[in-house]
């Protein structure tokens, strides 16, 4: 846990929500227990990929079988201390593909977000929170895609103007927005 407070603690936040994010991690969620588990049923880590093609103007995207829209690879923590790593495993699995650079191994946003009731796997998932982080990573369009069926119906690469009509969880266009237009800096 330490590297993770040491690399949210470095992190500049790009937004208004990003201060705020990181105030409240600061001051309150990083003392709470079991972050990295599920165990914690209302703050818990997850990590996300923001995809990115060689030209900067397409992003990866999966169908998430759960909130029926489109959205980024990511998933828990489920005990691994290192972030970028469940990153990288998230992306492999839900995607199928194996050729990717990462851009930066610091943090390229941090984020909490509210994750609605559900049900997986016939389970009821309360209301909670994720602490996410999110690394950005450059990966070529060539490469056969593939769907991880008890997660994503769908992987495809959506342009960047394109994202808000793909994903039909509005709650989620301006983390996207700010993703891609901090990716497109990356480019500059």
């Amino acid at each position: 846990m330490e590297a993770i407070i040491a690399a949210i603690t470095a992190y500049q936040p790009a937004t208004t929500q990003e201060v705020a994010d990181k105030k409240l991690f600061m001051e309150q969620i990083r003392y709470q227990e079991n972050l990295l588990t599920r165990e914690n049923l209302d703050y818990h880590f997850s990590s996300s990929a923001w995809v990115v093609n060689p030209e900067y103007d397409k992003t990866l995207m999966i169908y998430h079988n759960i909130y029926q829209s489109y959205a980024w690879t990511g998933g828990h923590a489920d005990g691994m201390s290192d972030l970028l790593q469940v990153a990288k495993k998230e992306l492999v699995e839900e995607t199928g593909i194996k050729n990717y650079q990462v851009v930066t191994e610091k943090l390229f946003s941090f984020d909490i977000l509210p994750v609605p009731a559900h049900y997986k796997n016939g389970k009821f998932i309360k209301e909670h929170n994720h602490v996410n982080t999110t690394y950005l990573f450059v990966a070529p369009e060539t490469q056969n895609l593939q769907i991880k069926p008890d997660e994503n119906s769908d992987v495809k690469w959506i342009a960047a103007d394109k994202l808000e009509q793909a994903v039909a969880e509005v709650a989620m266009h301006p983390y996207y927005r700010k993703l891609m237009n901090k990716a497109k800096k990356f480019k500059e």
